[in-house]
């Protein structure tokens, strides 16, 4: 094989944040200050770092460079590596945000695109909560009074979130993650957030965050809430127990359970994020081979076609992978080989 083409073992990016928290360093095995208050850890996203084989060093934005569709498949290479994931620890509550689509961003914010995302959570302290939507259907008008009076929290929905939730966000939800929970996002590439409300809290130096009522107002989806944490879809494939956890034009995010037999993964023609959970796993391709550690994180080339599997241990353990989807129809051309009923795969869509 090329020595160009093999799994990319990516080196996080931590970002000390107002609201963050320890676990990242203390549990989740990131390296940075044990004391400061680090809330994201980037695993994936155009400017991490490769750590391992002939192409250390690089990062993804030069491997799209110079691998082209070797890498991206039926990406854009031109374009900003189109998922970015990461972890967040939430030691204290996040703001109330959102986040914008993609016609608002390339009009108002000249970029590419905007920001759907989706949580996985990992661990939710008792009684831990995220805002998620309106509880009653409001409007422009209503929501900016409320801002100026200080009564936002009047039309605040908020959700238990529990370790193993997954919770899809389109563009337009209004949503915070609150204190205590520890979770792993998926998102488009982008860091458009327009905050609304974030406390009154101020950084070291006593200065405030910058708020973006009126922005918020131009992309807010208004109407009542009912989402929830979503509904997954198990199934098996080649070897593989599997399950999507979710699914819409930007990506497809699932948790696969692995063991000490290496079982095969196609990547339909799309490059593959691999993140280890609790466990160490091993990725292996053509004769090249990269063991995570647990939470660590890697891209697989689209040009691999197919990646082994299997757990780093001798036992079992668990991943959660994410792609850009091929087409609309590839995760049920992918259901449909393993045997998913019609009537289940029609629930699961459902959702989004």
């Amino acid at each position: 094989m090329s020595a160009e083409l093999y799994p990319f073992a990516l080196e996080p990016k931590e970002r000390e944040l107002i609201w963050g928290g320890t676990a990242l360093v203390s549990r989740y095995g990131k390296h940075a200050d044990p004391a400061a208050r680090i809330g994201e850890s980037w695993e994936c996203y155009d400017g991490n770092a490769v750590r391992n084989g002939p192409l250390a060093g690089a990062t993804l934005a030069d491997l799209r460079t110079r691998l082209g569709t070797r890498l991206m498949g039926g990406a854009d290479p031109l374009a900003e590596f189109p998922l970015l994931t990461k972890f967040i620890d939430a030691r204290a509550a996040l703001s109330v945000q959102v986040h914008p689509g993609d016609a608002y961003a390339r009009r108002v914010e000249h970029q590419p695109n905007g920001k759907t995302e989706c949580w996985v959570v990992l661990e939710a302290e008792p009684g831990a909560e995220i805002v998620l939507g309106w509880n009653r259907a409001t409007n422009r008008a209503e929501y900016l009074e409320r801002v100026r009076e200080g009564s936002l929290d009047d039309v605040l929905r908020r959700v238990p979130a529990r370790a193993g939730d997954a919770f899809y966000l389109p563009a337009g939800t209004l949503h915070a993650i609150g204190a205590g929970i520890v979770l792993f996002e998926t998102q488009q590439t982008s860091d458009l957030t327009y905050r609304i409300y974030d406390y009154g809290r101020t950084d070291a130096a006593g200065k405030t965050r910058e708020l973006h009522v009126d922005k918020a107002a131009d992309v807010l989806a208004y109407e009542r809430s009912d989402a929830a944490a979503l509904r997954a879809l198990p199934y098996e494939l080649d070897g593989l127990r599997r399950s999507v956890l979710v699914a819409d034009a930007n990506f497809v995010v699932e948790r696969i359970e692995v063991n000490e037999r290496r079982a095969g993964l196609d990547l339909d023609g799309m490059p593959l994020v691999v993140q280890a959970l609790g466990d160490p796993v091993e990725l292996e391709a053509r004769g090249e081979s990269v063991r995570l550690a647990p939470y660590e994180t890697a891209v697989v080339p689209a040009a691999l076609d197919v990646v082994m599997v299997r757990a780093a241990n001798g036992g079992s353990g668990s991943m959660l992978v994410a792609a850009p989807p091929r087409d609309a129809y590839a995760l049920e051309r992918r259901l449909g080989r393993a045997g998913v009923a019609e009537t289940a795969s029609t629930a699961f869509f459902a959702q989004f």
